[in-house]
């Protein structure tokens, strides 16, 4: 199985020397999208035998991951890792995710944080957890999944389920329209065939921010519902009756 590994950056040179080093230990395919960054990333980047797709200027997060998935399907690869390079995600995990995916069981092998309990874990600052478990509440309700852990950037994909998708979201809220169409594929056929795998929890920087509004985790709530509830109502011809219960189309929502 030929597998990609795939890493969005953004201003990262306090992590790329050690994160990608670690990652060229189990991975021989790592693609690095670096989303405009104005730091030293890119010439740090230029050190390693590692793919570089550089953006003009900062598009956005699940711009990235859009672009993850485009190239590791074009180029022929199987499947698809995807993870951070901020150390909160180990490169060490990367040969269960390729086992998981490997074993044709599953079509998405995502990384939880809260899955076991991980006494070594870190705490995870409080307005990210009510807001992760919040949403995956949600998630879970409306598409009939028992998802522990919606957020995870950790993920090992195959291609042909990613072909199946039609995402369109392009910052932080990208999980909200990845799991509704998990759930019921735009391009048709049954659900994609989800399995979590335990994952440690680390939070090894509580300064870092998502910018802007989003700093704010009553606005960042609401953009994650809204963005949810635009994807439930978009594929309200493919979802049960509970997935839109007590919602309506938010203004603003736009077709994918």
């Amino acid at each position: 199985m030929r597998v990609l590994v795939a890493i969005p950056v953004y201003n990262e040179e306090k992590y790329i020397p050690r994160v990608i080093s670690h990652v060229l230990e189990y991975a021989d395919n790592v693609m690095v999208i670096d989303d405009g960054s104005t730091d030293r990333t890119p010439s740090l980047l230029a050190k390693f035998p590692v793919d570089v797709v550089r953006h003009g200027q900062n598009r956005g997060y699940g711009r990235s991951i859009r672009e993850a998935f485009s190239l590791a399907s074009c180029r022929g690869y199987d499947a698809l890792i995807t993870m951070d390079c901020d150390e909160q995600h180990e490169p060490s995990m990367i040969p269960q995710f390729v086992g998981a995916i490997a074993s044709g069981k599953y079509d998405v092998v995502s990384g939880s944080r809260y899955l076991l309990p991980d006494p070594t874990g870190h705490n995870p600052p409080p307005d990210r957890r009510r807001i992760n478990q919040l949403m995956t509440q949600e998630i879970n309700d409306r598409l009939g999944l028992a998802l522990t852990d919606s957020f995870c950037g950790f993920k090992a994909y195959t291609t042909p389920a990613l072909r199946r998708l039609r995402l369109t979201e392009d910052g932080y809220a990208s999980p909200m329209q990845f799991w509704v169409q998990a759930a019921a594929p735009p391009q048709g056929g049954p659900p994609l065939r989800i399995h979590e795998i335990p994952v440690r929890l680390i939070y090894n920087d509580p300064t870092r921010t998502f910018g802007g509004p989003l700093d704010d985790a009553d606005n960042r709530l609401g953009h994650y519902r809204r963005v949810l509830h635009c994807e439930l109502a978009r594929s309200s011809d493919r979802l049960p009756a509970r997935a839109l219960e007590g919602i309506a189309a938010p203004a603003g929502c736009r077709d994918s």
